[in-house]
């Protein structure tokens, strides 16, 4: 896929979006600050090609991209020395991705920085429920390698 007109990431890949500031990038990669950072060191890592989200990815992109979060997570961690970070990706509307466009966020986390828990759900899942759900995707992993 290539650029769109009118995405904003497409935008910050050519270059054309000044007001980002970009911390890192590589050859199919950028990696920038978030217009609303959620903590200090918060930063966004998007594909150079427009690809909607993490589904549309081909492995080889995909590959680069988790490179890249790496190599972006670990500069975060020498840089702002956090307790954890959260690695969070969401594809479409209803998993609250607002530029659709394949992101990932790269989160450093501290006690007590104010987002909370974000795992794990309110109400626990039958174990009828997981195993049908396991059958389910195993039998769709083995169906996408043929």
């Amino acid at each position: 896929m290539a650029h769109r007109v009118d995405c904003p990431f497409c935008a910050i890949a050519r270059g054309e979006d000044t007001t980002v500031e970009i911390v890192c990038e590589g050859p199919s990669w950028v990696a920038f600050f978030p217009t609303e950072p959620a903590t200090p060191g918060h930063t966004l890592v998007i594909s150079r090609l427009h690809v909607p989200d993490a589904w549309s990815l081909t492995a080889d992109l995909a590959g680069e991209l988790m490179g890249a979060v790496v190599q972006v997570g670990n500069a975060i961690r020498a840089a702002v020395g956090p307790d954890g970070m959260n690695l969070i990706s969401s594809s479409g509307i209803v998993a609250e991705q607002t530029v659709l466009h394949v992101h990932f966020h790269v989160v450093p986390r501290w006690r007590r920085d104010g987002i909370g828990r974000i795992w794990p759900p309110k109400k626990r899942m039958s174990e009828d429920l997981k195993e049908d759900l396991a059958d389910s995707i195993r039998e769709q992993c083995l169906a996408l390698r043929r």
